[in-house]
């Protein structure tokens, strides 16, 4: 499978086939017996409370009760409630049937997965894996590394530690489309992978989760929207994010109203900046009372107190190409606090000092 198409795969959303018959072909190739039962659940947030609440013993269980999370109480907060009845009827069902087994992970991952990379270095040598590598799963691997990690984060905000360990035990599914795309064989893992999210296979049991309903990217592949969240699940389960930067879930709301005074009002330094570029560093210094420090033939150094932050110094050019209808379009650029002049900060944004900082022509 080519490596766009295994990129397709790790960035899936809706639902996919069946995941059942390829989840016991993955069984089979590891030698092992199937699963005397497939579990479907809708995220990897309830897989994870799932796993964790049928291996973890009483210890786990009563942290996962203590977040609202137990198989056996209503849920306190938003974020559980979808989660419980995602998780629920399923637990009780599978409860009364008895232990699923041990993880079989390992034999069914990480085994095969050993087998078939040392079979590629074996063929390809040093020098080749590392081309080969970087051909197809080192291509996908830090995006979809970010989102996996992402995905562990939001998990753990909902139900700690014990929730946060599960995750480590799950096979990632369409997410291991980075390893996947580099490896022969492995059809049983592949055929999942193309089917379904995260999952975890145990002797008895495979707990497999769906891929997500809605996944928002920015241009450098990180989680990102402004009004709603970035990457969400059919049961609730969601991830907010502004350039990859986690957010609370009210964030989208508080960016399609904003005003000079809110933004001055968040104390969360890391959230402000992201209002600003939401809301535009020009609008921002029209409407807060900026003041002008200093101007010369490179543009105009405008200067912003923030609470509880640095000062926003801003240097305001114009580009000299005019744009097609005639006009010059002016820009603001953010410089470092320490600036106190307009060619200086302009020489910053180039790397150079100021004294440096002699274009034969602007562009």
């Amino acid at each position: 499978m080519a490596t766009l198409t295994w990129e397709r795969v790790a960035m899936a959303t809706g639902p996919g086939e069946d995941p059942e018959a390829a989840v016991r072909q993955a069984y089979r190739e590891a030698g092992l017996a199937e699963p005397e039962h497939v579990l479907v659940l809708p995220s990897p947030a309830a897989g994870a409370v799932a796993a964790a609440w049928l291996t973890g013993g009483d210890t786990v269980r009563r942290a996962l009760e203590e977040a609202g999370l137990g198989a056996s109480q209503e849920a306190r907060d938003q974020g559980a409630v979808a989660l419980r009845r995602s998780v629920g009827a399923a637990l009780r069902s599978w409860e009364a049937l008895g232990d699923p087994g041990r993880s079989v992970r390992d034999a069914v991952r990480t085994v095969p997965w050993e087998r078939a990379r040392s079979a590629a270095y074996a063929e390809l040598g040093p020098v080749g894996w590392a081309a080969w590598w970087e051909e197809t799963g080192g291509r996908l691997w830090p995006q979809v590394n970010r989102l996996v990690n992402d995905i562990r984060r939001g998990i753990a905000e909902l139900g700690g530690e014990a929730l946060r360990q599960a995750t480590i035990d799950a096979v990632l599914g369409q997410h291991d489309a980075p390893w996947l795309s580099a490896f022969e064989g492995l059809d049983g893992l592949k055929r999942t992978a193309e089917r379904a999210g995260w999952w975890w296979p145990f002797e008895r049991l495979a707990i497999v989760t769906e891929r997500p309903v809605e996944l928002h990217l920015d241009d450098l592949g990180r989680l990102h929207r402004a009004d709603g969240p970035a990457m969400s699940y059919s049961d609730g389960f969601t991830l907010h994010a502004w350039h990859g930067m986690p957010v609370p879930a009210d964030f989208g709301a508080a960016m399609s109203d904003l005003t000079v005074e809110r933004i001055r009002e968040e104390e969360n330094a890391e959230l402000r900046r992201a209002m600003l570029e939401h809301f535009g560093l020009d609008r921002y210094v029209a409407e807060s009372g900026a003041k002008r420090m200093q101007s010369d033939e490179t543009g105009v150094l405008w200067r912003v107190e923030m609470p509880d932050d640095e000062p926003l110094v801003l240097v305001e050019v114009v580009n000299s190409t005019p744009e097609p209808d005639g006009t010059s379009r002016t820009y603001f650029l953010r410089v470092p606090p320490w600036v106190r002049r307009a060619r200086e900060g302009v020489a910053w944004t180039f790397g150079v000092a100021e004294e440096e900082y002699r274009p034969k022509q602007e562009t």
